[in-house]
Parts: C-alpha cells; structure tokens; sequence
C-alpha cells in the first residue's frame, strides 16, 4: 500500500487512500508514524455526506476528532489523487470540514466552529471545542520569549493537557502577542505527547478566544508556528462567531510506495 507523507507547517502526518479497504487503524498510526515520526495518521475513505472521509489518528494510535493542518493536507492529497476536485467537503468526527486548493501548495479549509468556548475555565486559561463533538484545546496567553523559554515550559503545558478542568484532555497552546492580529504559537499535542511545529485548530482557537475578547482587529490572526505561518480568518456577528477559516502551505515530503 502507497502511503503519502505530507506536512502542513512542519505538522506532519502519513496518509493512505483506505476506500474499499478494512485496515486496523490504530495499529498502523503507531506503525507508520514510527518510521518519519509524523504527528498523525490520515486514511481517506468514502463518505455519504461529504466528497470523502477522513479518519485520524495521533502518533499514539489514539482516534482524533479533526485537526486542521491536517484536513488541509488531506485534501491535497484527495486533489492529486484525483478524489476531489478544487473545491470539496470532508467529513471528520467534528463535522463537515469545506476545503479550498489556493494554489499547488497552498490550501483553506473551514474549521468548525467553537461547540464550546469558555474563556475562563481555568485560572488564565481558556477551552474551546471546535465542533461537536469537538477538538478541545487549552489557551493561555505568555508574556515572554515564547519559543526561547521552550523547555521550562514543557511540564506546565503538559500539566495542562491532563488538568482535570478538562475533561477530555487537551491540546494546549500558548500564545506570545507580537502585535495586534499577529502572535507566536507554541503547542504540546494530545495523543502525541509533545511539542509539535504547528496546530492549525490551535490557532483556530486562539483566533476565537482573541475576536470573542475583541483582540483581534479585522478578524485576520497571523499565527507564526514554529514550523511555520498559518492565517486564520474570523468572520461573525453579535459576538457570535460564524465561520473560521485556516489557510496555510501544504508539502508532499516524500512517497512510500509499498508499505
């Protein structure tokens, strides 16, 4: 079986097109990922409510609600394999995902919107769900050098991601406010158990906590990554949030044509 490794700002995942296939998941989410050290597993299969449907899965072998780097590179994948055309709909465990070629590496998709979003669920930090059931996250804001205070940072954020004011644990991301609408991101992933170069619905979360707090001028977030730069777009009235957007590069990194 063909497996495609791709990233997404340095988030990277191996994927596999699984249509018309029983494949123990799990299993190989922990095989594959072992041999790049990729972030999560992705397989394409059909769908009755989208153009297709996305399984993931973190490095653990752990089932994952969505996540957004990762339905962007899916659906470069689906394009060049020919399952969707420039313009598509996926199906993830959060709901229906819309995605959007930009260019060959370049793709949009739309988040789902925050099912939860509680701005104070524990003292300086918040929790959002995007989706229902949703991708939960853990977001704090850092006054400091973010990325240089990496390391002394690694027990709190793991700390986080297990704190019992979150029910089903959490992605958490720190962020470091460089100027109005642009901010440094520093992640710890769930079901991968570290630091990972970039969360696109951790930025999307970010991006809601910062618009629902009246932060985010324009409702445009650059978010800077370590692994790269992601864009996310707030549109909403009311103080209620209507569409998110995530737009960001996408890299095919290499082909394993039989694994």
């Amino acid at each position: 079986m063909q497996v495609t490794y791709m990233n997404g700002a340095g988030n990277d995942f191996m994927v596999v097109d699984a249509r018309g296939k029983q494949l123990d998941f799990p299993r190989l989410a922990v095989e594959y990922c072992g041999i790049t050290g990729a972030d999560g597993f992705m397989a394409v299969d059909y769908s009755q409510e989208g153009d297709f449907r996305l399984h993931f899965y973190n490095s653990d072998g752990s089932r994952g609600e969505m996540c957004g780097n990762g339905a962007r590179c899916i659906c470069r994948f689906a394009y060049d394999m020919g399952i969707a055309g420039p313009e598509m709909v996926v199906q993830t465990d959060a709901g229906l995902v819309p995605g959007r070629r930009l260019s060959e590496s370049q793709y949009r998709v739309q988040l789902n919107n925050p099912g939860i979003l509680d701005l104070d669920r524990k003292a300086g930090t918040a929790y959002v769900e995007l989706g229902n059931p949703g991708v939960p996250h853990a977001v704090t804001a850092f006054d400091g050098d973010l990325w240089g205070q990496k390391e002394a940072l690694r027990a709190r954020m793991e700390a986080l991601r297990h704190d019992p004011a979150f029910p089903k644990g959490a992605n958490v991301n720190f962020y470091q406010t460089l100027s109005p609408g642009e901010v440094r991101v520093l992640t710890f992933e769930r079901g991968v158990e570290d630091f990972t170069l970039a969360c696109g619905t951790g930025c999307g979360s970010i991006a809601s906590v910062l618009w629902t707090k009246g932060l985010l001028p324009g409702g445009v977030l650059t978010a800077h990554n370590q692994g790269g730069t992601l864009t996310v777009t707030v549109q909403g009235d009311g103080g209620k949030i209507q569409a998110l957007y995530l737009e960001g590069p996408t890299e095919v990194v290499k082909l394993f044509p039989d694994l």
